[in-house]
């Protein structure tokens, strides 16, 4: 979940690798995923792309404690490129159009928000990476969810 900064974050800078451009929104982010260490926990669920659109919900706590909770979606623009929309609990969405796009990596950016600025989803076989980070790709942070 994109707006649980601390609460299982890994550092780390990206590294981006040259891949083949896809259309549209990602397929391969469908699923149910989660973070567990210790006591904390990161669940993300991402619906099958339905009318070039997705829904997501993610949460984040401890224990049995929630700390946070958001709702996404991946909508295309009036050209059809996807983008971004986060609501952290329940907020005013934020729109983070897609900046880059191959055939298992997604990111998408906005340089006018305040903390995150870009967004990056990739998977590494089974494993579903997602990392948030100012434009530059500094202030990292990380999540690896396994499928539920």
């Amino acid at each position: 979940m994109i707006a649980t900064y601390a609460a299982l974050a890994l550092g780390g800078a990206a590294s981006f690798a040259a891949e083949p451009a896809a259309k549209g929104p990602p397929g391969w982010l469908t699923g149910c995923w989660i973070m567990k260490a210790e006591q904390k926990w990161a669940e993300e669920c991402w619906t099958p792309v339905r009318a070039g659109m997705m829904l997501g919900s993610g949460r984040s706590g401890a224990g049995e404690s929630l700390q946070s909770w958001e709702a996404n979606q991946i909508l295309p623009d009036v050209e059809g490129k996807p983008v971004f929309w986060a609501s952290p609990e329940g907020a005013a969405r934020v729109a983070f159009p897609m900046v880059s796009q191959g055939t298992s990596e997604i990111v998408f950016a906005n340089p006018a928000h305040d903390y995150p600025q870009r967004i990056r989803y990739w998977r590494e076989g089974k494993v579903l990476n997602a990392e948030i980070s100012l434009a530059d790709g500094s202030k990292p942070m990380r999540w690896s969810y396994n499928p539920m």
